[in-house]
C-alpha cells in the first residue's frame, strides 16, 4: 500500500512541475516581445573565421543592449551575394548591415583607394594608429558617398612574398621573378615596380603555377598561405607586408536612419567592440597557420626597416600614377 502510495505521489508531482513548466513557458511566451527589428548581415566568409565569428559577436552585443528589439541574423558564405553585390543592395536598404573589403568599397568609392597602396604601413601597430585616429574616422565618413555608414574597422592581416626556389630578400631579387598577382591593377603595376613580371592566375590555380613553374613567387598572408597548402611548394616565406588592406563594418544609410540617435550609439559602440574581438581573432588565426607551416619546413625572412625603404621607395610612380591628387595625405599616413 505504501508502495503505491509513493508511487502515485511521484506522478502527481511530476504532473505538477510539468503543468507549472508549460504555464510558465507560455506566460513567457506571452510576456516576450518580438524584436523591433530582424535585420540582415552579409559576410562572405564561412562559419568560423574570424570576420564571420567578430559579426557574431556584433549581433550578440546588439540584441543585448537594445533588450531584444533589434535583432541582426548573420548569413555567411556569401549566402547573400559576393560583397559587391552585397553593397550594391545595401545602398537601397536591401541588406542591412556588413563585413567588406576596403578594396571593394574603394570600386564605388575611389577616395578609399589611398588605403589600397602598397607599403603604406611600417607594421600593424602603424596601421592602427592611422585606422583609429582622426584619418581612420574621415574615411569611416567617405562611406556616406555611396550612401553607407561606416562602423568600424576590422583587421585582414599583411600580404606577404613566399617563393619557390629562392627566399627574396631585397629589391634586386625581384628583377626578373614571375609573381602571381590577383586581378587588380595596383597589384600589377607594384610588382612591375619592383622589376618582376605580374602574372595573373586566378586563387585556386596558385599552387599548381607554382608546382609547374609557370610562377617562381605569389603572395598572400599567412592564413591563406598555409590553408592553399602552398608551403609545400613555396616554401620561402619573405615578411615584407606590402598590403595590409583592412575590412569595414558598414550600415545601409537608408536602414541607420530608421534607428533611433540612441540606437545608432548603441549600434556604434557594438560595432567597435566586436572589432577589437575580431583583432584578437584574426592574431589567432594567423600564428596558427604561421605554426603549421614553419613546422613543415617554411624558411621566414623578415625585411629589416631599411630594406622595407627601398621597397616602398620603389613605388613612388605607383602612388602617384594612383592618388597623385592625394600625395599629402599619403605622406601624412607614412608620417603618422
Amino acid at each position: 500500500m505504501k508502495k503505491r502510495w509513493i508511487i502515485a505521489s511521484t506522478i502527481l508531482f511530476a504532473a505538477a512541475v510539468a503543468v507549472v513548466g508549460i504555464w510558465f513557458f507560455n506566460n513567457r511566451k506571452k510576456t516576450e516581445k518580438a524584436p523591433e527589428y530582424v535585420l540582415m548581415y552579409a559576410e562572405n566568409q564561412s562559419a568560423n573565421y574570424p570576420t564571420t565569428l567578430g559579426g557574431e559577436k556584433f549581433a550578440d552585443l546588439v540584441y543585448e543592449r537594445t533588450n531584444g528589439r533589434i535583432k541582426i541574423q548573420i548569413k555567411y558564405g556569401a549566402e547573400l551575394g559576393s560583397e559587391a553585390e552585397a553593397i550594391n543592395q545595401m545602398k537601397y536598404g536591401g541588406i542591412a548591415f556588413a563585413r567588406v573589403s576596403v578594396s571593394q568599397l574603394a570600386e564605388k568609392i575611389p577616395e578609399m583607394n589611398v588605403l589600397l597602396l602598397p607599403y603604406l604601413y611600417d607594421d600593424s601597430a602603424h596601421m592602427w594608429r592611422v585606422l583609429e585616429g582622426e584619418i581612420g574616422d574621415e574615411f569611416l565618413k567617405k562611406t556616406e558617398n555611396y550612401n553607407l555608414v561606416g562602423l568600424s574597422w576590422y583587421d585582414a592581416g599583411a600580404r606577404n612574398f613566399y617563393s619557390a626556389d629562392k627566399p627574396i630578400t631585397s629589391v634586386e631579387d625581384c628583377a626578373g621573378m614571375n609573381i602571381r598577382v590577383q586581378e587588380s591593377a595596383i597589384m600589377a603595376d607594384m610588382i612591375s615596380a619592383l622589376g618582376a613580371n605580374p602574372i595573373e592566375v586566378v586563387y585556386s590555380d596558385v599552387y599548381s603555377a607554382l608546382e609547374q613553374g609557370i610562377v617562381d613567387a605569389a603572395e598572400n598572408n599567412w592564413p591563406s598561405y598555409e590553408s592553399m597548402n602552398h608551403y609545400k611548394v613555396a616554401k620561402y616565406y619573405t615578411i615584407d607586408e606590402h598590403v595590409r588592406v583592412p575590412e569595414m563594418q558598414i550600415c545601409s544609410e537608408y536602414v541607420w536612419n530608421m534607428f533611433s540617435d540612441s540606437d545608432k550609439e548603441i549600434i556604434t559602440e557594438c560595432a567597435k567592440e566586436s572589432a577589437q574581438y575580431e583583432r584578437k581573432l584574426w592574431i589567432q588565426r594567423e600564428e596558427r597557420s604561421k605554426k603549421k607551416a614553419i613546422d613543415s619546413g617554411t624558411q621566414v625572412t623578415t625585411l629589416s626597416p631599411e630594406e622595407k625603404k627601398k621597397f616602398r621607395d620603389a613605388m613612388s610612380d605607383v602612388y602617384v600614377k594612383y592618388c597623385g591628387d592625394d600625395m599629402d595625405l599619403i605622406n601624412k599616413i607614412i608620417d603618422y
